[in-house]
This record gives structure tokens, C-alpha cells and sequence, in this order.
């Protein structure tokens, strides 16, 4: 599937899902499913001040609440801007999950000026995430932003 094929889909899926939860689910596993160098795709929603692991793809993570500031997901989330980092290893921030995790892309979920959670994808390549990426995780971010916002 192409970006523009994987986006018209996300869409359709983010918007006919029953509740947010089977939103962000579907959002997972189309992300996972269509990008090969999309190692670990997984989406933390902020309940007070800690973001909670919601649905996730990949090998199970530790870190099932990141309390804000904290790591690479709690820098995104009270920057409330997206954090691309091409080398985890080279970054203090990054709060080691997989061995052979390189790279790393934070998309948080925004309501207004509201943080409702973010996207969070991890790649085995190092330097895997570039503009192309963002211009595909930034809207998606949007959609489930609408669908969060609903509970």
C-alpha cells in the first residue's frame, strides 16, 4: 500500500471505529502493518500526569506509564511537538526498551493546546524517520486527537 492508499485508510478506519480505543487500535495496526521499518508502533494516552500505554505492535514494553518528562514519549508530550531521534543510544533521554531499537519517532496527540497522548514508533534502522514519516504521523495524530476528544 502506498502513503496516500495507508492514509485514505487510516482515515476511514480512525472514523468508523465504535469508541477511541478500537480508533487507536486500527491506527496501530495499519502503521504497523504497511511500514516495514516500523518496528514497534504504539500509542500512549495521558491520564494526569502520566502517559499509559495504550494499544501497541511489537515485543512488550516496560514502560507501561512514562510520567511526563520523563524519556523521549514524556519530552514529546510536555514540548508538545513531535521529537525525531535518529540514534536512541546517543540520546540520555531515551528510556531503553528493545536491544535492538535505533531510531525513534514521538508524535504527540494534540486537542487545541491539549495533550491527549502520542504516537510513539520505534525502528531497528538507525536515522529511519524523515519528513516523509512526520507528514504521515502528524495528521493521523489529528484524526485520533477528534476521537480521543469524544470521551
Amino acid at each position: 500500500m502506498d502513503r496516500d492508499g495507508l492514509m485514505m485508510a487510516l482515515q476511514s478506519a480512525i472514523a468508523a471505529a465504535p469508541a477511541p480505543e478500537s480508533a487507536m487500535q486500527q491506527a496501530v495496526r495499519l502503521l504497523k502493518d504497511a511500514i516495514p521499518y516500523y518496528s514497534w508502533v504504539g500509542i500512549y494516552v495521558l491520564e494526569g500526569d502520566e502517559l499509559v500505554l495504550g494499544p501497541y505492535l511489537g515485543k512488550p514494553s516496560p514502560h507501561t506509564r512514562i510520567p511526563l518528562g520523563r524519556g523521549i514519549c514524556g519530552a514529546a508530550a510536555t514540548e508538545k511537538a513531535t521529537i525525531v531521534v535518529d540514534d536512541v543510544n546517543a540520546d540520555p533521554r531515551y528510556l531503553a526498551c528493545s536491544i535492538e531499537t535505533k531510531s525513534e519517532i514521538v508524535v504527540p496527540i494534540m486537542h487545541g493546546d491539549r495533550v491527549l497522548g502520542e504516537i510513539d514508533i520505534d525502528s531497528d534502522q538507525p536515522a529511519a524517520f524523515g519528513a516523509r514519516d512526520r507528514a504521515l504521523l502528524e495528521p493521523v495524530a489529528a484524526m485520533l486527537a477528534e476521537r480521543l476528544a469524544e470521551d
